[in-house]
């Protein structure tokens, strides 16, 4: 029998190119964009005060595991920028991981002082960590957006030989 899908919520700029490049990556079986981590109920794209655009991952931890989607996510967009990435500035554009239970807190928590002992982005990681909330998912005009329209706006892409090691304990 297989085991339950899990769920990761992570915010690392403008939600379509997060969406399209995560979806791609083996056990994802699917994603979809939205809103958390802020302070409006039923939050959209024209009235979501402080919350980061997101996006919600559901995999096969049988295919998968939360530490490679976090690496991944931590190789396609810049978490030492202060609530930007690319030309998108503000809150809504901030790096935030919303764990689900304990275990994602410590994994992201680990993953953040390797990528910070990596030295692999000019500054120190600015990801928030915080516990998920609700998850206002976006309109249907925003949901897999560069599915239908390639060659659209993003701001996100895989670095070639980016690898993220283990920091080793000194």
């Amino acid at each position: 029998m297989a085991a339950q899908t899990q769920r990761a919520v992570l915010a690392g700029g403008c939600f379509w190119g997060m969406e399209e490049l995560i979806r791609r990556l083996p056990g994802v079986t699917a994603t979809r964009v939205g809103y958390t981590g802020g302070d409006v109920p039923n939050a959209t794209y024209r009235d979501h005060g402080t919350h980061a655009e997101a996006i919600e991952i559901l995999f096969d931890p049988e295919r998968t595991d939360y530490r490679t989607l976090l690496e991944f996510f931590f190789q396609i967009h810049d978490p030492s920028t202060k609530n930007r990435q690319g030309n998108d500035i503000g809150l809504s554009y901030r790096s935030a991981i919303y764990y689900v239970d304990d275990e994602q807190k410590r994994i992201a928590e680990d993953t953040i002082a390797d990528v910070d002992a990596s030295g692999l982005w000019p500054g120190k990681v600015v990801t928030e960590v915080e516990p998920v909330g609700p998850f206002w998912e976006a309109e249907p005009e925003h949901q897999d957006y560069l599915q239908r329209y390639p060659e659209g706006y993003t701001c996100h892409f895989p670095r070639p030989g980016w690898r993220l090691p283990a920091r080793t304990e000194g």
